[in-house]
């Protein structure tokens, strides 16, 4: 009987630990993820190959019984029922008829054959116990204007196609929960959950600081001096603010509730809009001279 070997699968020794199994997990899942390489059927196929080995070996219980039972580990009650018990352990090997999971002296497909043959075992369904799906994670890139508004993303997950939305004021490394649609169940037990893990790209012209935004504004030398208004971006659109006169440059100027949305509530942070006065370039001798004379004034 073909078996799987979960360990290679991930590229990681029999007892790695928890959070090497999990790195590994990440590491492949990004490489093989059907988004990443559109069209690529074996890609698919492996990243597939990647959750299964995941969902085994994240699992303490499965994990153990995966170690005694190989890749039939799902029987593992049935085996003992039976009166089968682990030898010196099972192992995976390479032969010119593929991969074989061999249990203790004989070989696991046998065993399996004779239980479902009925060799002096019956199942029953009280000993069948409902267990939960196992919970994955996946990663999602998402830019800070549609962390802002709130978007929505189609991901393949087990080979299926999946639209999930994400939420407004996601921030870095936020882990959207999108219940039921994780590992299916086993034994009539309710299916896992799907976490996407939110990776938010910097942008060209916002600073994100917790939910406030941060912005620089172009201020012309006249309207610092003498007041006057200016535009400011949001990601409404513009926002008008009202300069005072002698403005110094580097200032900030607060506007309330203009920032991210807080995840979770209806609360906004706030738009941090920061002056930077633009002098005027290419001077007329008119001009020149009235600075001239601002600075005897300014001087006298």
């Amino acid at each position: 009987m073909a078996g799987k070997d979960y360990y290679n699968i991930l590229g990681v020794g029999r007892k790695a630990s928890e959070r090497e199994i999990k790195q590994a997990y990440r590491k492949l899942a990004r490489k093989h993820h059907p988004d990443v390489n559109p069209g690529d059927k074996s890609a698919e196929a492996k990243f597939k190959q990647i959750n299964e080995a995941y969902e085994v070996l994240s699992d303490k219980e499965k994990r153990q019984k995966y170690d005694q039972y190989g890749d039939q580990w799902q029987h593992a009650e049935q085996f003992a029922q039976a009166g089968y018990r682990q030898a010196p352990g099972w192992d995976v090997s390479q032969g010119g008829g593929g991969t074989t999971s061999h249990f203790g002296g004989g070989d696991l497909g046998s065993i399996f054959d004779d239980l479902l043959r009925g060799s002096g075992f019956r199942t029953s369904q009280r000993a069948v116990r409902p267990k939960r799906g196992q919970d994955i994670e996946h990663p999602v890139e998402v830019t800070l204007e549609e962390a802002y508004h709130g978007a929505s993303r189609v991901i393949s997950l087990g080979g299926k196609r999946l639209e999930v939305k994400i939420p407004q004021g996601v921030r870095d490394r936020s882990r959207v929960r999108v219940a039921g649609k994780g590992g299916p169940g086993h034994g009539g037990g309710a299916s896992g959950d799907l976490y996407l893990v939110v990776s938010v790209k910097q942008h060209r012209q916002f600073e994100r600081k917790g939910d406030h935004l941060h912005v620089e504004v172009e201020v012309p030398l006249t309207v610092a001096v003498l007041g006057g208004e200016v535009q400011v971006p949001s990601f409404k659109g513009k926002l008008a603010l009202k300069v005072p006169p002698e403005t110094q440059n580097g200032r900030s100027f607060r506007l309330a509730g203009q920032g991210m949305p807080h995840l979770g509530n209806s609360s906004r942070g706030d738009l941090l809009a920061k002056v930077r006065v633009l002098l005027p370039p290419k001077l007329s001798s008119q001009e020149k001279e009235l600075f001239e004379q601002l600075s005897q004034l300014r001087s006298g």
